[in-house]
């Protein structure tokens, strides 16, 4: 099966993408330029990615003393994607890129997530230089930014720190300033940075010709000691190999050492590190007594921001992250969905059950004429192409957001704010499920490595932990993002699901009843949860509720989209409107348990002393 049908009908057919086309920013383009984008990925997904995808989890990154090996398969599909354009496809001409419509970016990088999410594309990267382009400098949009749109540099994102994980309050990295004249670098107020990053994607490799860390650290105050909290976390670019203001090499090497490769159960084909910075392995600039020992140790930093901001620029990269790896989970489940619906298509065994019992004379059917295997298939379809489709959906959002009136901009902001977590977390555990099912449907071959599922399960084990764990966006969504300016994302966001229902009413009447029912008890849960309460009794269920509130945005999500089936009776039609059956009618209903605890404030986890586990 291949995906692009279905992305065309959810760009063209359901969001009606054509219609930015009106905008000044995407007035160049058409449905042939959107097409001839999504040609491109399509085809060197398939050619420089698919082929590959089980190479990369065979071939894991190693360490040979001066520099990290991958597998040439690697180099040659991050050329590709480089020179396709991609890294700077939503980004102004004049900084090389397409002024694509996100959108439509988010569809071609569909392609390369299912074809082979190990080997990765230019997330990191991409969301790197977007930060830079909201919260740097001029000169640091010009030479840390535009050479990572082109592919010449590559990005990460450094905030973990072994002792701290996602705690980022407790970051103990320092950033101490570089001299007297720190202030007057071109490059942004310099500093010196000495700590260790754990769990850095893509931190060391020879894939570009630079990489630029996005590293959180703390300013010492007058005393020497750190700012406790978050308050106190400042922003800094801090490049493996140094640049000057040209953007070339300076040929010195900054003060950035790998101290470990992280061996990993999936995405093995992407580098996952342990950084040290400023341990003073390749001391910079120390014949002049620089450095935090004078001797030319700590890594050279330069402030993105103003001291302090860390967190709420680093804000701008981990969004965008988080939408990315709702999205590679996402087509890690389709993957999973297209690679179990062939093998029942073409596997024989068993017979159907008559009057008389099975007849063990008769040929046995494909396993796809079991109603249990089309129950397997039908849940990953309704996991997996809904997550899509709500992914598109926030895309088309962006696009509104920065090119929309002042007040329909404001209105995809909020309405962003409450759907990110969901956008994360409901693929992450989800896709997931959709993966152990291929297995299932492929038996006891699924559990082997002849077959693709149980790499698509370990691939998309991950994404229910990066870019911020489970329980971390329960908590966002419980915490923050419902209550925020007074719930009025939550109120805009339930003011599209009754336009959706009443919209459906007529061909949709219980479904249509069922959302409204859905949307109405979340509210309830809101309220309670909070009525009276202490954080951390509200907080206490904040993952069942994040579960529940998934499942009614998908629910929402699949009736528009079986709303905008009408007249339509293709089979894909046909199966959309069995997939949002499906969801409605086995999927739906979970809410209720989910929202009792929240409701109740039930207390039997959060209570339960440790001595009784």
């Amino acid at each position: 099966m291949s995906l692009r049908p279905t992305v065309d009908f959810l760009l063209h057919d359901w969001l009606k993408v054509e219609s930015l086309q009106s905008r000044e920013r995407f007035a160049d383009h058409s449905r042939e330029t959107f097409d001839a984008v999504l040609d491109t990925c399509e085809r060197i997904a398939r050619e420089k990615y698919a082929p590959f995808n089980r190479l990369v989890d065979a071939q894991e990154p190693h360490f040979d003393g001066e520099k990290v090996i991958l597998p040439q398969a690697t180099h040659d599909a991050y050329k590709a994607y480089a020179e396709s354009g991609m890294l700077s496809a939503a980004q102004d001409y004049e900084f090389g890129g397409m002024q694509l419509p996100y959108t439509v970016e988010a569809a071609a990088n569909a392609f390369f997530a299912m074809a082979s999410v190990s080997i990765g594309s230019g997330m990191l990267t991409s969301g790197n230089a977007n930060l830079l382009m909201v919260h740097g400098t001029d000169v640091q949009k010009k030479v840390f930014a535009a050479n990572e749109f082109s592919g010449r540099f590559s990005g990460t994102m450094c905030l973990s720190e072994p002792q701290a994980g996602s705690s980022l309050s407790d970051v103990v990295t320092r950033a101490t300033p570089d001299g007297a004249d720190f202030k007057s670098d071109a490059l942004g107020a310099r500093y010196r940075l000495r700590g260790n990053k754990m769990w850095i994607s893509s931190g060391e490799h020879e894939l570009s010709e630079n990489i630029i860390h996005l590293v959180l650290a703390k300013i010492p105050d007058a005393n020497g000691q750190l700012v406790p909290g978050v308050k106190g976390i400042s922003l800094f670019i801090v490049p493996k190999k140094l640049v000057g203001t040209d953007g070339q090499l300076t040929g010195e090497r900054n003060d950035v050492a790998l101290a470990g490769l992280n061996h990993k159960c999936g995405w093995r084909g992407t580098t996952n590190t342990l950084l040290n910075f400023g341990e003073g392995k390749y001391p910079v600039r120390g014949e002049t007594g620089g450095g935090l020992d004078g001797a030319g140790s700590g890594a050279v930093g330069y402030l993105v921001g103003k001291p302090g901001e860390g967190l709420r620029c680093m804000f701008h990269m981990m969004n965008e992250a988080r939408i990315g790896v709702g999205m590679a989970a996402t087509m890690l489940g389709m993957a999973g969905y297209y690679a179990s619906l062939d093998y029942a298509k073409n596997r024989p065994q068993g017979r159907p059950s008559g009057a008389g019992g099975k007849d063990a004379s008769k040929p046995q059917v494909r396993i796809i004429e079991h109603a249990d295997i089309k129950r397997m298939l039908l849940a990953q379809k309704a996991y997996s192409e809904g997550a899509l489709a709500l992914a598109l959906y926030s895309a088309r959002l962006v696009d509104e957001q920065h090119t929309g009136t002042a007040e329909d901009a404001d209105v995809a902001r909020l309405l962003l704010e409450v759907l990110t977590p969901i956008v994360k977390s409901f693929p992450s555990e989800w896709c997931l499920e959709a993966n152990s099912l291929a297995i299932q449907i492929h038996g006891g071959y699924g559990y082997t490595r002849d077959f693709p599922v149980e790499q698509y399960w370990r691939d998309n084990r991950l994404n229910m932990i990066h870019e911020g764990t489970h329980g971390i966006q329960a908590m966002d969504l419980l915490g923050r993002k419902v209550l925020m300016e007074n719930g009025r994302g939550l109120q805009l966001l339930a003011e599209r699901m009754l336009a959706t229902a009443a919209k459906a009413e007529s061909d949709w009447a219980p479904e249509a009843a069922a959302l409204r029912d859905a949307l109405k008890q979340v509210g309830q849960a809101t309220q309670q949860a909070w009525d009276g309460a202490e954080p951390a009794q509200a907080l206490a269920n904040a993952v069942p509720y994040l579960q529940a509130f998934g499942h009614t945005v998908i629910a929402w999500i699949w009736l528009d989209v079986a709303a905008s089936l009408e007249g339509n009776n293709t089979p894909a039609a046909q199966g959309r409107r069995a997939a949002c059956r499906y969801f409605f009618r086995y999927e739906l209903p979970k809410i209720g348990a989910w929202l009792n605890v929240v409701k109740s404030r039930d207390p039997t986890c959060a209570n339960l002393p440790e001595e009784a586990f």
